[in-house]
């Protein structure tokens, strides 16, 4: 599946901004799920500076600066992006519970414990315990600038996490859960909204929704990180399709041995497939805006933000 993805971003001042400087994060990754085929900014005025680099994350980021006065900045990237058919990469027969992907996670191998494993070295135990991969899902069980695990986050998920059950299992049962307890609502939150006020009122809209299932799991001693990209959306039947209708999405994704990553989107209640495309991925929010910056001047402003996610046949 071949997409076009045409985000725009339009910041309009009331007065002349002198100097500014931004990093976008808005070109698509590449891994096993998705290529980026082709990216590039449209950007006016024109910067003075230009570049990309690859963050701690291995996200791409552009730096860019504009040194003239403008009461107007627009930010367009265009990118086409090949989306792959989904890998059945999950032993649904054997998967791990929660309560050892936990264990796995969180405990160093000991020296006795390396011992009483009954055919393996000490050496062959600590390289299973500190493979990569496991290095690297353990960033994702500490507190972010954006969730802090609370008590009322554990109550919350506590019946999804039952004694034994599959991790795979309680994470399509929490996601579930959150899509039928909590409303969508575009009005009730900011980016700045507590977790704790979207879970008291049971609102928000898909930021919220992944940074509480990712509070959820890290309570439970479980890696998640966030996701930012986008979701086609389709017309109702009938009607035509509305260009630059559509908008930046988020969902979260945890960490399960023998399977990796395994994405989930609470706001739809689906596992997301070809019709998700990542833009980038971190602890939070926060890690991956799309578009920020600091102005020099510009008094107030108003900004509007078009996406159109457009299938290419």
């Amino acid at each position: 599946m071949k997409y076009r993805i045409t985000h725009t971003t339009c910041y309009r001042y009331s007065q002349p901004v002198g100097l500014c400087q931004n990093e976008a994060r808005l070109q698509p990754r590449d891994f096993w799920r998705q290529r980026c085929d082709s990216s590039r900014f449209d950007i006016t005025p024109t910067p003075s500076d230009f570049h990309e680099r690859i963050d701690f994350f291995g996200n791409r980021v552009a730096y860019f600066a504009i040194q003239q006065a403008h009461t107007q900045l627009t930010v367009t990237a265009i990118s086409d992006v090949t989306i792959f058919p989904k890998q059945n990469t999950v032993d649904l027969f054997n998967q791990p519970t929660w309560e050892q992907v936990r264990s796995l996670l969180q405990e160093m191998p000991t020296q006795g414990q390396a011992q009483s494993q009954q055919g393996q070295s000490q050496s062959q135990v600590q390289n299973q315990e500190l493979s990569p991969d496991i290095l690297e899902a353990r960033q994702y069980l500490l507190d972010s600038p954006m969730i802090t695990v609370a008590p009322e986050l554990a109550a919350y998920a506590q019946n999804s996490f039952q004694p034994n059950r599959a991790l795979v299992d309680v994470v399509h049962d929490l996601m579930g859960r959150i899509y039928k307890d909590f409303t969508y609502d575009p009005t009730f939150t900011t980016i700045a909204t507590p977790l704790s006020e979207v879970l008291s009122h049971r609102r928000g809209v898909c930021q919220d929704f992944a940074h509480l299932a990712i509070g959820c799991l890290r309570a439970y001693g479980i890696a998640a990180r966030y996701i930012s990209g986008y979701v086609e959306t389709l017309p109702e039947p009938g009607k035509q399709r509305l260009v630059g209708a559509d908008a930046s999405h988020a969902w979260f994704s945890v960490y399960s041995p023998g399977s990796g990553w395994l994405d989930f989107d609470p706001t739809n209640n689906t596992v997301p497939l070809d019709q998700h495309i990542t833009l980038a991925w971190g602890r939070d929010y926060a890690d991956v805006t799309p578009l920020k910056g600091i102005a020099f001047g510009g008094g107030q402003h108003t900004l509007s933000v078009s996406v159109d996610v457009l299938r290419l046949e």
